[in-house]
């Protein structure tokens, strides 16, 4: 073995320090750049070719190979804008209190602000033109042709197009539109200060997110995940009145770009975009707000199964028999690529390149950016940020991360760059699939009963936090934005008293409320960060239940199946999401899908509850 390999090994994998954590177990930025020197030549070329495309401004009506020009010189930046924001973005999230690398990607953000400015004048100018006239283009040109999705849709959004005037105002707007999330970031990460607690065992414990979660994962003593939950949301609390001023600005800011695009509320603004109308997310509230019953049932059989003189959220977590076992990343990785295997050998080469091939960030670290996330880094490859543990949930983060990525490659490698980027509306269905063959495939191979109430634990968790969670967060989010759009005040004391409320619509008497669960709506990233996000995860959790349903049953049914949802992940963004998935054998308008959840939640947790009773 080589001396550096023989170092590297002899290196503790943990550490909280990032220069003691072996490479192996880092993700390698080299591949988007060779060095800073290199980047920066890319940043000028960005740059320059923005300045390029401005003086296609007044071409469009002179013929379709002016018209081609744009668009190929627009996936042209679009390509190198990936490479040269990630580079940044994903060092940055490396240790966020790097103020050099902060501004670097700032510096991205500032570019990217003006780019919009430049090419505001497009969408103007070509919707002056007949959309009959570009049709007769397309069918002149071929290579015009291969835009139709892209300016068929954007004729149909035309009445929520600005003039040039005011494309570009809202252009020049878009600069603060990160803001609220950046503070957010700084406010919850780089600035924060988090507590040390002593266990119950006399260690002292760092409360990060990351050891949070993991406490709350493992530690049977219930005082003591009342002490983590306490000191964490201490952190949250000494901010609180911030967190709901950055909170407001987050609506104000929706409310201020649907009405200047002349939408009627922030959630018709924000499906629009893609065809998605209201009635799939008030639906969505609506059936699950009924469907309620078996949610309940679970906790009511979790406090009697754990035997506390109270029952809270910070209980939800741990297992519900002693089961200390540790999943190490080395050990998991062969079981998410056997999991997959339904999808075909193919798809599972592709995965186990991705787990050896530098694409992971695995361990967490001072300074490091809380959570997951896969990075659609076009032209390299993606990129996985995790903050690995050995729980169990990390094992399933990662399957799920996974999913993610698989989708991009398939995207990446079939489609133009033009539909590569496939929208946030079926983003969680591979991912959710992932999680969910990977369940499938540890039931059937465990012998072990205890592990076994674990795993179905595990299911049950995935419904409840991944669909009712999501819907109860995408309930609260709609109530907040329509504060905004009656000119209500948004404070802390509003934001508190509506998520309590909301959590008691949800859960009724089976969960306990204390003093710090209403303010746990200050530590969602999503909410400052992609409003209007977190239904999809329900939708996207129900659409892949069903597919995974169909895959596994066998024959050739299950062939034609996975064919279908292959097909969804290569076709990138092609065409509206709702008909990707209608494609793919799922039709979300059908409120039969979301009853199915509240059946399989049922079924799950009398599951349960007989494994129980017979242990």
């Amino acid at each position: 073995m080589a001396p550096d390999a023989l170092a590297e090994q002899a290196q503790p994998a943990r550490s909280r320090n990032r220069a003691e954590i072996p490479g192996r177990f880092k993700w390698n930025v080299d591949d988007i750049f060779p060095s800073w020197d290199a980047w920066d030549a890319a940043y000028r070329q960005l740059e320059a070719g923005i300045n390029r495309y401005a003086d296609l401004k007044g071409t469009l009506a002179k013929g379709p190979a002016y018209l081609l020009e744009a668009f190929r010189q627009s996936e042209a930046l679009g390509q190198l804008a990936y490479r040269v924001w990630y580079y940044p973005s994903l060092q940055y999230d490396e240790d966020q209190r790097d103020n050099t690398i902060n501004a670097r990607r700032q510096q991205v953000q500032i570019l990217f602000a003006r780019w919009k400015q430049v090419e505001s004048w497009f969408s103007p100018e070509l919707l002056q033109i007949p959309l009959e006239t570009v049709r007769e283009w397309m069918a002149a040109e071929p290579a015009l042709a291969l835009y139709r999705f892209a300016i068929e849709n954007l004729y149909r959004l035309q009445e929520h197009v600005l003039d040039e005037a005011g494309e570009r105002l809202m252009s020049l707007s878009s600069r603060l539109s990160q803001a609220p999330y950046d503070a957010y970031a700084a406010l919850s990460t780089a600035d924060a200060r988090f507590p040390k607690i002593r266990l119950s065992d006399g260690s002292d414990v760092t409360v990060s997110y990351g050891q949070y979660r993991a406490i709350l994962a493992t530690r049977r003593e219930q005082k003591d995940r009342d002490k983590a939950f306490t000191a964490l949301h201490e952190t949250y609390k000494a901010s609180l009145n911030t967190y709901a001023a950055l909170y407001n600005a987050v609506c104000q800011r929706d409310w201020f770009q649907a009405r200047a695009r002349g939408y009627r509320s922030t959630l018709e603004a924000a499906l629009h975009g893609d065809n998605i109308p209201t009635s799939v997310v008030e639906n969505l509230i609506e059936t699950t707000r009924a469907g309620v019953g078996p949610l309940r049932r679970y906790h009511t059989l979790r406090r009697r199964t754990l035997n506390v003189p109270s029952y809270h959220v910070y209980d939800f977590s741990i297992p519900l028999v002693t089961f200390d076992k540790k999943y190490t990343y080395d050990d998991v990785l062969d079981w998410i690529v056997e999991a997959v295997s339904p999808l075909g050998a193919d798809y599972q080469a592709l995965m186990r390149k991705g787990l050896s091939s530098h694409w992971i960030d695995v361990y967490e670290n001072e300074g490091k950016r809380s959570g997951a996330y896969s990075a659609p880094v076009y032209g390299v490859h993606p990129y996985m940020l995790l903050n690995y543990t050995d729980t169990l949930d990390d094992v399933f983060t990662t399957a799920h991360e996974m999913g993610h990525s698989m989708h991009t490659i398939l995207s990446h490698e079939t489609q133009p760059f033009i539909y590569s980027d496939y929208t946030i509306f079926v983003a969680e269905v591979p991912s959710t699939l992932s999680e969910a063959l990977l369940l499938e495939y540890m039931l059937a191979r465990s012998t072990d009963p205890t592990e076994r109430i674990v795993l179905l634990q595990h299911a049950i968790d995935n419904i409840t936090g991944t669909f009712y969670t999501q819907v109860l967060f995408a309930d609260y989010e709609l109530r907040a934005h329509r504060l905004a759009e009656q000119d209500q005040p948004i404070t802390a004391e509003i934001l508190t008293a509506t998520y309590t409320q909301l959590l008691k619509d949800y859960y009724g008497e089976a969960v306990d409320l204390n003093p710090y669960t209403g303010i746990t709506w200050s530590r969602i990233p999503h909410f400052f960060n992609s409003p209007y996000y977190v239904y999809q995860y329900a939708t996207c959790f129900a659409s892949a239940a069903k597919i995974a349903k169909q895959i596994m049953a066998g024959g050739s049914a299950s062939a034609e199946a996975r064919d279908r949802f292959l097909a969804l992940l290569r076709a990138g963004g092609s065409d509206y999401p709702m008909e990707l998935l209608r494609t793919a054998g799922v039709d979300l308008s059908q409120p039969d899908t979301v009853l199915a959840i509240v059946d399989q939640l049922d079924d799950l947790v009398g599951r349960l509850e007989h494994e129980l009773a017979a242990l």
